[in-house]
């Protein structure tokens, strides 16, 4: 697939999961970045680094899911590790392949 191709279907997994968890995106953006897999804002734009989509899409829905989830908790506390894992279960491997994958944290 090219590489505007797997852009295309990450944002619309991105949608996918802000329609499921409820959340208004103003902006997605897959762009380069240095230290993160992605950030966001609280006027809910959502930038992604690049690399993800050299990998699989059990890791997009971790960052998607963690970035989105920030929209209403903004820190990594119990709550936000209840929500990770009632909407991707058991989270702390998915979260364990990321750190393998090279980048680190979506912190």
């Amino acid at each position: 697939m090219q590489k505007t191709d797997q852009k295309s279907v990450f944002k619309e997994r991105v949608r996918y999961w802000a329609q499921r968890l409820q959340v208004d995106v103003a902006r997605i953006a897959v762009r380069p970045m240095r230290n993160k897999w992605a950030s966001c804002s609280t006027n809910g734009h959502l930038n992604f680094n690049t690399e993800l989509l050299g990998l699989g899409p059990e890791l997009w829905d971790y960052v998607i899911v963690h970035e989105l989830l920030h929209f209403s908790v903004p820190n990594h506390g119990k709550l936000w590790k209840s929500l990770m894992r009632a909407h991707l279960g058991g989270y702390e491997d998915l979260e364990h392949a990321l750190t393998e994958a090279g980048q680190g944290s979506t912190q």
